[in-house]
């Protein structure tokens, strides 16, 4: 994202993660168990949003900010983590959760939630300022994979949570 302003403090940071965590957690709470898990025209319903939000968030936690080899963070085996690219990673997550309650995947979620705020509460900002290890050809700052896992990734994901809102029948 080029034009992305980054926080110049970890409070601010965390700031921006609470309040985009809020407002999808206020989407959320408005939907009924049925919403749930109904399915978007993508064929995921918001309990499948959720539960990849989640996998994602895990993922930066244990790899961008626990030094965790990334196969290892998404549980996927080795060989096989090489050769697969976004899409496929999310299609395997998506078989991998989609069997879960809605129950499951909200309790995973905020548990989630909470150990990336606690870990990042206690991380040198500085650190997050710092490119990260890796064969990118342009290597991104720590701190904007944590957006795009975090903040940045609730609100893309809030808009198709939404619409399931949108189509509710009156």
């Amino acid at each position: 994202m080029a034009d992305r302003i980054l926080p110049k403090s970890l409070d601010e940071l965390l700031a921006d993660i609470e309040r985009q965590w809020q407002a999808l957690m206020q989407v959320v709470e408005r939907l009924t168990p049925e919403q749930m898990t109904t399915p978007d025209p993508g064929g995921w319903s918001p309990k499948d949003h959720l539960a990849h939000i989640s996998a994602w968030m895990n993922f930066m936690l244990k790899s961008y900010l626990g030094n965790m080899p990334g196969y290892l963070a998404l549980g996927i085996e080795e060989q096989k983590f090489k050769g697969l690219n976004e899409d496929e990673t999310n299609a395997m997550l998506f078989e991998r959760n989609r069997g879960h309650t809605t129950g499951e995947v909200l309790n995973e979620l905020k548990s989630t939630h909470d150990e990336t705020v606690k870990t990042l509460k206690t991380t040198d900002f500085q650190n997050l300022m710092k490119p990260i290890k890796g064969n990118r050809p342009r290597q991104p700052l720590v701190i904007e994979l944590v957006l795009g896992d975090t903040s940045e990734h609730f609100a893309e994901h809030r808009v198709y949570i939404k619409r399931v809102l949108n189509t509710r029948k009156s």
